[in-house]
């Protein structure tokens, strides 16, 4: 295993200003850097012209999801789109993600499991430093099993961990096994479940997240094509979870805080339970209640969103 060099604080990626420092010296030697999976490039687009002020990335699932919170928090900051322009999808050519831009705000779906959000990761980060953006904020939205939460609770995870409990990402580099911290920033933990109003229609706990690399087997689920497991060994696994404090499981969370953390950038991971894995497998809950849970992460979102650039708007 190789651990050398991967705890790097945040001071050491970030310049007195509050850019990025990219770590990987190579990018400087580039004569053109391709984000191949945005279409977007360092000689064909004036990146920071076109990102420079972004404040804020969104990521979540599907497409469509993030145009919805694109049309959401567009409405909730109150921000006219220029004249004669629309919300479009600005990674339209590519045919691999989709992205829009908000003001500040960049919302851009992220695909499905580790490798997926792995490859956006890399290309938004590098983004960011080709834009000379600030202090960006990142946010992962999306949906999960809940183990013992009600479902359409909200978890912000405090912490992540995989399917063997450990609290970092595995990736092979190299033909080397290269463990990074999985690490969430805790003070916008705190000011995220703080948000939540009393007329709220739904809980906010802090938790801590599971990523599995599978949606069926690796989560103990019996109801795929492949189950060599029984029922027994299902709930023993649950149940188990529950034991070590697991509150809810999904499949980008430990890459999303270990790249997060490794490149200094301040990130959040708020997910909504649509079962409770503890009384089955299947999500059997009418489309249109499913619809209003998957908006409850997005409003906690906006509203600290909201708090941020007011509090800057008074400075």
């Amino acid at each position: 295993m190789n651990c050398a060099n991967q705890n790097g604080e945040v001071s050491e990626t970030r310049n007195p200003d509050g850019t990025l420092r990219l770590r990987n010296p190579n990018i400087e030697n580039l004569k053109e850097d391709i984000l191949y999976h945005l279409a977007l490039s360092t000689v064909s687009h004036d990146l920071v012209k076109m990102f420079g002020d972004v404040k804020f990335v969104c990521m979540g699932g599907t497409a469509k999801r993030m145009e919805h919170l694109a049309q959401y928090l567009q409405s909730e900051i109150n921000y006219e789109l220029p004249i004669g322009t629309s919300l479009c999808d600005l990674t339209e050519k590519s045919h691999r993600f989709a992205m829009y831009k908000v003001g500040p705000i960049l919302c851009v779906n992220h695909g499905m499991g580790v490798p997926s959000i792995g490859i956006l990761l890399h290309e938004i980060t590098k983004l960011m430093y080709h834009a000379k953006v600030k202090n960006p904020i990142f946010f992962r939205i999306g949906t999960c099993g809940g183990i013992g939460l009600k479902e359409g609770t909200v978890i912000v995870a405090k912490s992540v961990v995989d399917e063997m409990g450990n609290t970092f990402h595995t990736q092979k580099i190299c033909g080397k096994v290269v463990q990074r911290p999985a690490k969430l920033d805790q003070q916008l933990v705190k000011e995220l479940t703080s948000l939540r109003k009393s007329d709220d229609t739904f809980n906010v706990v802090e938790g801590v997240t599971m990523c599995a690399d599978d949606f069926y087997e690796g989560q103990g689920r019996t109801d795929g094509a492949f189950c060599d497991h029984t029922e027994e060994d299902k709930v023993n696994y649950l149940n188990e979870l529950v034991k070590r404090g697991v509150t809810n499981i999904e499949m980008e969370a430990t890459a999303f805080a270990a790249l997060t953390h490794y490149a200094g950038i301040k990130a959040a991971l708020i997910n909504v339970a649509l079962v409770n894995r503890l009384n089955g497998d299947q999500v059997t809950t009418p489309k249109e209640t499913l619809l209003e849970w998957q908006n409850h992460p997005q409003i906690l979102v906006g509203r600290y969103i909201k708090k941020v650039l007011r509090s800057e708007t008074l400075v």
